[in-house]
């Protein structure tokens, strides 16, 4: 077996553990193996990429690469340390820009070596150089829309910019106009390839990316970040073809398929357009700002939230990125495990875009251990919520919001939601009475089964906890949970 069959044997190998991998990360309680599966199938396909270049080209290019290779991964090593779950979406984010920026670079050097010398100093046969030059071209395009779109959506992820989105008058025609230029471009460049066009085509991609995503709101940020990772996929597969690298082709297309598809899923769970989101919000129209005046809202304490809880039969608990901002994970699982000790059945209703990107709400559950089989999805418990005595509502807001049910002139009108307030008494997790970051206001607050629990949220369920101690010692709360709504906060469901 010569060495060029072994390494194709071995990115063969890699592809099939990427495809375990996402099989694998398709469910929580084997998402520990499909991690593992796809570290392999990289480093697989790193070390067989490795040794057969070092078989074609000079030992001080091999250094070079590997010392490339130390520095990234010890980056990669202390940036996966260091980062926080709350910052895992935006970190997602920039990474994606940077499989866009290399797909431009490999765009633009397959240009310098192909189509600036000629098929007769390089592989490529002439009667397949125009392929090719529509391949660089592409590859370029794709890459450059990835880069500046990931980058816009790690700044208004992180908070650095604002998350309502851009509206340029004539938004619609400025994106489809950089398509049709795009398309008059590629056109151009296959008959006749330039440097000039290359440039054209590198500003364009940069500018068409910046809008698109800029043009999005952050309510509409998780389908982004999804499919970023498809845009990226693309790009991968794009730079594969460039490098004649079979694994690049398919792994390329497995992230970017999969990330297509999973952009389309959540879509369907927030009611929006595919079509849409993708094309920069496309017939949308920007939110309102949700200052309506709904009416008076009615607050709690800690120690009323503990005498309701203690008096339930059965709790939802509701999370959203209120959650993940305050580290609370640990203390709701804890505050879990106390009631279901305590006979409270206890549950978790997550919807499928809660939090900044998708399935955020599951790795956070999972990090602070709470059992995989109480973590349901909003269509297993949505039906369970008028039989439940108490729902948590912890840093959710969009989600939970019952005018995507009830207002048809509402921006989140249609959208599927957790239906919160159809329980017996709700209490919300807040730092204040602000609308959610999709700048919608949410009716659910001024309900009258509905009292609002300001403060950190993670600050919150501690003091619960320890309310729940304190009334357990004094023997003031029933520990199998007797009489839901026997021990109500003030202002709470009637």
């Amino acid at each position: 077996m010569t060495a060029t069959t072994s390494a194709q044997a071995a990115h063969l190998v890699a592809a099939l553990l990427f495809i375990l991998s996402l099989a694998g990360l398709s469910q929580h309680r084997t998402s520990r193996a499909g991690v593992v599966f796809g570290i392999a199938g990289m480093a697989l396909a790193l070390l067989a990429t490795v040794v057969l270049a070092a078989l074609e080209i000079s030992a001080t290019a091999i250094l070079l690469i590997l010392v490339a290779m130390a520095i990234g991964g010890a980056a990669g090593l202390w940036r996966a340390r260091q980062v926080a779950m709350t910052e895992m979406p935006e970190l997602i984010a920039i990474l994606h820009s940077f499989v866009g920026v290399a797909a431009v670079l490999v765009g633009w050097n397959s240009y310098f070596e192909v189509e600036a010398k000629g098929a007769a100093q390089h592989v490529v046969p002439a009667e397949l150089l125009s392929i090719h030059h529509a391949e660089v071209f592409i590859g370029i395009f794709i890459g450059a829309v990835t880069f500046t779109g990931s980058v816009v959506a790690f700044l208004k992820l992180s908070a650095r910019i604002k998350s309502q989105p851009l509206m340029l008058p004539g938004k619609n025609l400025l994106n489809l106009g950089a398509l049709a230029a795009f398309l008059v471009l590629t056109v151009w460049f296959t008959i006749a390839p330039s440097l000039g066009l290359m440039i054209a085509v590198t500003v364009l991609a940069l500018a068409l990316g910046l809008h698109l995503v800029a043009a999005i709101g952050g309510g509409d940020m998780p389908v982004v970040v999804s499919m970023l990772n498809s845009y990226s996929g693309w790009a991968a597969a794009a730079a594969g073809f460039l490098l004649d690298n079979n694994l690049l082709i398919v792994t390329g297309a497995l992230v970017g398929s999969s990330g297509a598809y999973l952009s389309y899923i959540m879509c369907k769970g927030m009611n929006r357009s595919f079509i849409s989101v993708i094309a920069g919000g496309f017939g949308i129209e920007a939110p309102s700002s949700g200052d309506d005046d709904q009416g008076e809202h009615r607050e709690t304490s800690a120690e009323e939230a503990a005498e309701l809880l203690g008096a339930a039969t059965s709790v939802i608990i509701t999370p959203g990125y209120g959650m993940a901002v305050a580290q609370a994970q640990h203390p709701v699982a804890e505050l879990t495990r106390t009631l279901r000790e305590r006979g409270v059945e206890v549950r978790f209703g997550v919807h499928p875009v809660a939090g900044r990107l998708p399935g955020h709400m599951n790795v956070l559950l999972a990090e602070a251990k709470v059992p995989y089989d109480i973590v349901l999805e909003m269509d297993e418990i949505n039906d369970d919520f008028p039989q439940t005595s108490v729902v948590l509502v912890i840093g959710a807001n969009d989600t939970v919001n019952p005018a995507a049910a009830e207002d048809p002139s509402s921006p989140i009108a249609g959208m599927p939601v957790l239906h919160a307030w159809e329980a017996e008494n709700v209490i919300v997790f807040k730092r204040s009475m602000a609308s959610g970051y999709a700048g919608v206001q949410n009716p659910l607050f001024f309900r009258e089964n509905t009292s609002m629990l300001f403060g950190d949220a993670k600050q919150s369920v501690e003091n619960i906890l320890r309310a729940l101690d304190d009334a357990m010692s004094a023997g003031t709360v029933q520990a199998s949970g007797g009489g839901a709504g026997t021990a109500q906060p003030a202002g709470a469901g009637r």
